[in-house]
């Protein structure tokens, strides 16, 4: 049975220097990820819409405002960065069976938590190690989608972990923090089925902000439910169900890390690059297509493909970017899938609403049986109005955990993210402080990211 004081013990026991040497560097590229797919959310309308919330409600702290001369609590900073993280869809994600977090949810929140006490990058990594290692935990042990809770609230638990190793809090703490945010702060489902709205991409920010407020709450002396999952009414009893975890000090979770290549849903990404790759081969002109077929697992039919709604009535980016159809149709006309991909101009374009309706998803047991097993399977079969059929199957797709991307091509990433703000200069100065962090302290890292 997991208890609080099993993910406090846990927690004290994370050591830079106890680290692995590929462990620290896939930390260091789960943290540029994070920080270039941010700046790429600056400027959308739902992260302006949580800037302008966090300014008007919170202007006193010294915790930086990412992209802006403003500043706010680790609170606000946490609530808005994260937003900016996750905003874009184009996070990091763990491949559990039964739940597919975004461990990068994490991140803004333990970099404002260390921010706001001049923690060094050595610290942050442990922070940022913390909080994957618990979340990835959590959502191979414990999964809670199923049971209508989203996977945020693992979210709240796992960055209230990390912010508190930020902030270097005590057994007791930790405890009480942890306590705090998995008995307040839990999310429903909802949020990703039906009609998809933009609360989708804002959700973790929330989480992440409940817990750094946790975490402040438990360090100036809030006691909390330190009995969260195995008192009467607890997390066990009401949210997942008995569980227990195996937490690494090393916080090799890390490695089990998926990252995107294309701005799209986790569970899409073997499809869309198997329909790229097959459009590009064969060439398909996309007006002489009849219909797109596309055999996937369970988790990818449900959430993505019409099990938790319509799939097809796609008028805005949050309904775009967790259809199917809409994302099958769109790569394969434009032979890519960027943040672009869903301005409200191309989500209204003929040539796309068109296709996507001739986009036919359907589940298959043995494809969730090797999803299972550590693949992310796709069969994509296209069919032509002369005939032909053309047919591509991915077992997974480039930065999946079994083909994962190094640091050359997260760079390329990160350079593709942040190129309309930043010059090469700039771009390469955070490159650079983020692949020596522990020479660093957090404060050089976000004074870079104005």
């Amino acid at each position: 049975m997991t208890t609080t004081g099993d993910l406090a013990d846990f927690a004290l026991a994370v050591d830079y220097d106890a680290l692995d040497a590929e462990v620290r560097t896939e930390l260091k590229k789960r943290l540029l990820d994070s920080v270039g797919i941010a700046v790429g959310a600056m400027g959308a309308t739902a992260t302006d819409q949580v800037l302008a919330t966090v300014t008007a409600t919170d202007a006193d702290g010294a915790c930086r405002l990412w992209g802006t001369d403003r500043s706010a609590s680790p609170v606000g900073a946490a609530m808005y960065n994260t937003a900016l993280v996750r905003y874009l869809d184009f996070m990091d994600s763990f491949l559990a069976p039964g739940e597919t977090p975004h461990p990068s949810d994490n991140i803004a929140a333990a970099i404002a938590a260390a921010a706001d006490v001049d923690a060094d990058g050595r610290r942050l990594l442990e922070s940022i190690g913390a909080a994957y290692e618990v979340q990835g935990e959590l959502a191979w042990n414990a999964p809670v989608r199923d049971k209508g809770w989203d996977h945020v609230t693992h979210t709240v638990i796992s960055a209230a972990v990390g912010a508190g190793v930020a902030r270097d809090l005590d057994r007791e703490q930790l405890r009480n923090a942890i306590g705090i945010a998995g008995t307040a702060h839990n999310a429903l489902r909802v949020t990703r089925t039906g009609g998809i709205n933009e609360w989708k991409g804002i959700a973790s920010a929330n989480a992440a902000r409940n817990a750094v407020y946790s975490v402040l709450l438990a360090e100036h002396g809030m006691e909390g439910p330190t009995n969260l999952f195995e008192g009467q009414k607890g997390w066990q009893q009401v949210i997942a169900g008995e569980f227990s975890v195996d937490l690494d000090p090393g916080c090799t979770r890390v490695f089990d890390t998926m990252t995107k290549r294309y701005v799209a849903e986790t569970y899409a990404q073997s499809a869309v690059e198997g329909i790229i790759e097959l459009a590009d081969a064969e060439a398909i002109d996309p007006a002489t297509v009849e219909t797109i077929h596309l055999s996937t697992f369970h988790g990818a039919a449900l959430i993505i493909g019409g099990g938790e709604g319509d799939r097809y009535d796609v008028e805005t980016k949050a309904q775009a970017d967790h259809s199917l159809p809409y994302m099958l149709a769109a790569a394969l006309i434009d032979g890519d899938l960027t943040a672009d991909s869903y301005a409200p101009d191309r989500i209204a374009r003929e040539d796309v609403q068109s296709l996507l309706r001739t986009v036919e998803v359907e589940e298959d047991p043995a494809l969730t049986e090797r999803f299972e097993a550590g693949e992310m399977p796709a069969v994509v079969t296209v069919d032509l109005a002369d005939g032909t059929t053309h047919r591509i199957e991915k077992a997974a797709f480039r930065g999946h955990p079994t083909d994962p991307i190094d640091w050359d091509a997260l760079e390329t990433k990160f350079d593709r993210s942040t190129r309309d703000r930043y010059d090469a200069a700039h771009r390469d100065r955070i490159v650079d402080t983020v692949h020596g962090i522990e020479d660093h302290d957090v404060a050089d890292l976000t004074a870079l990211i104005d």
